[in-house]
C-alpha cells in the first residue's frame, strides 16, 4: 500500500523552539556535504534576535519555515530595510537564510517571501542577504567543491537552478579572488610599488590598529567606510551601533597585524581589514561552543593557515594612485611572515573594475562567483 507523503505547509517561525528549528535546519540539509561549515549556533541566534542586532532598529524580518509534517524541510527569511529604501529610493524588500530541499519547497517559501512583500506595499523582492549586503550574501554559483572562508556562505549547485526556475534573474555578482602566498607578490607588482612609492610627497605611511586605542581605530574605520562605500552599488552604511557591534563580534579572533590604517601627514586615508579563516576551526565544532568548545577554539586555532581579506578602502581624493596596491602587499607580507599558504579578497562587485584589476596585479586570481537575485513582483 502506497502512503502519502506529509503534505508541505510553509509557516511563520513562532517562539524559541521553532527559531532552534529554522536555525538547525541546515545542520540536517549539510550533514553528508565535507564543504559546508557549521556556523556557531549561538552566534546565529543573536543575528536573527531584534534585541541583540541593532540591525533591526531600521529593519523589520519573518522567519518562515516549510514543514512536511513535523519536519522542517526549507526556511527563508523576509527582510524589511527602511533604511535601504531611504538610501537607494528603493521601494523593495529582501529575502535570506534560504535553504530549500527541492524546487517545490523553493517556490513556497519564494512565494511566501513575495506574498509578504506585497502585502507591504513592496515592488521588487532581493536576496539572497543574511539579513543585509554587511552581512553574508549571494548564492555560490560555481566553485562548489572548496570550503567558504570565514563570514561567507555556501549553498549547493541546485539552489541557483530554483531561482531561476521560478523567475528570479541575476541583480549583480560578486567576486571572491585568492592569493597564493607561496608567489609572494609577484615581481611587476612589487615594481609598481616601488614606483609609486617613489612618486608620492608625502609617502604615507601603514600602521596596524592599536589593542589599547581599538576604539579609536574602530571609529576611524568606520568613517572611512561609510565614505568610501556610499557610492557602491546596493551599499547601506551601517550605523554606528551596528559597526561597533560588528567590531565586538569580530575581536576575539582578529589577528592584530592584518588590520591596517593608512595615513598621509597624520591623517588618516585607507585601510584594510583581514580576518583569519576561523572556518578551518569551525568545521570541526558543529556549531557548538559548550561544554568544551571553547577550549577547541584557541587549541585548534594554531591550525588556521588563511585568512581572508573583507574590507579595503582609499578616500576618494587619494584614490588612482596605487593606494590600494600597497595595502594589499601589506597585507600579504604579514600574511606570509605568519606562515600561512594564502588568503581570498572577498567579495568585490563584478563591475569595480579598479580595484579587480589593482587585484590582479598583485597576484589575485578569480576562484569564485556570488550572485544576487531579484523579482519584479
Amino acid at each position: 500500500m502506497q502512503v502519502n507523503a506529509a503534505p508541505l505547509a510553509v509557516r511563520p517561525v513562532s517562539g524559541r523552539r521553532e527559531r532552534t528549528a529554522f536555525i538547525k535546519l541546515p545542520f540536517r540539509l549539510y550533514r553528508d556535504n565535507p564543504v559546508w561549515v557549521p556556523p556557531l549556533i549561538i552566534s546565529e541566534r543573536a543575528l536573527i534576535d531584534p534585541a541583540k542586532n541593532p540591525f533591526f532598529e531600521h529593519a523589520e524580518m519573518q522567519l518562515f519555515i516549510a514543514w512536511e509534517g513535523g519536519t522542517p524541510v526549507g526556511r527563508i527569511a523576509a527582510i524589511d530595510d527602511q533604511r535601504h529604501n531611504a538610501t537607494w529610493g528603493d521601494n523593495l524588500a529582501f529575502f535570506g537564510f534560504f535553504e530549500a530541499e527541492t524546487e517545490a519547497i523553493a517556490r513556497a517559501l519564494l512565494h511566501t517571501a513575495e506574498s509578504w512583500a506585497r502585502a507591504r506595499g513592496r515592488e521588487v523582492l532581493r536576496g539572497p542577504v543574511n539579513p543585509s549586503l554587511n552581512d553574508s550574501a549571494g548564492l555560490l554559483i560555481d566553485a562548489f567543491d572548496r570550503r567558504p572562508l570565514v563570514m561567507m556562505p555556501y549553498n549547493p549547485p541546485s539552489y541557483p537552478e530554483y531561482l531561476e526556475a521560478i523567475g528570479y534573474a541575476k541583480a549583480k555578482d560578486l567576486y571572491a579572488w585568492w592569493f597564493d602566498i607561496r608567489n609572494s607578490v609577484n615581481e611587476r607588482a612589487q615594481r609598481i610599488i616601488e614606483r609609486i612609492t617613489r612618486r608620492l610627497d608625502p609617502v604615507p605611511t601603514i600602521r596596524t590598529i592599536s589593542k589599547k586605542h581599538f576604539e579609536r581605530d574602530i571609529a576611524i574605520i568606520h568613517e572611512i567606510f561609510t565614505t568610501v562605500w556610499k557610492d557602491n552599488w546596493g551599499f547601506v552604511a551601517p550605523t554606528e551601533a551596528e559597526f561597533r557591534h560588528a567590531a565586538k563580534e569580530m575581536k576575539p579572533i582578529l589577528e592584530w597585524g592584518l588590520i591596517h590604517i593608512m595615513e598621509s601627514a597624520g591623517e588618516p586615508i585607507a585601510f584594510s581589514l583581514t580576518l583569519p579563516d576561523m572556518n578551518r576551526v569551525l568545521a570541526q565544532m558543529n556549531g557548538r561552543l559548550l561544554p568544551f568548545g571553547i577550549l577547541k577554539l584557541l587549541r585548534r586555532r594554531r591550525t588556521i593557515d588563511r585568512n581572508r581579506l573583507v574590507l579595503l578602502g582609499v578616500l576618494e581624493e587619494h584614490r588612482q594612485k596605487g593606494l590600494e596596491l600597497m595595502l594589499i602587499a601589506a597585507g600579504i607580507r604579514e600574511t606570509e611572515r605568519l606562515g600561512w599558504i594564502g588568503g581570498e579578497c572577498s567579495w568585490t562587485l563584478e563591475d569595480n573594475h579598479g580595484i579587480n584589476k589593482g587585484i590582479q596585479l598583485v597576484g589575485g586570481k578569480r576562484y569564485k562567483t556570488y550572485r544576487i537575485y531579484d523579482k519584479r513582483l
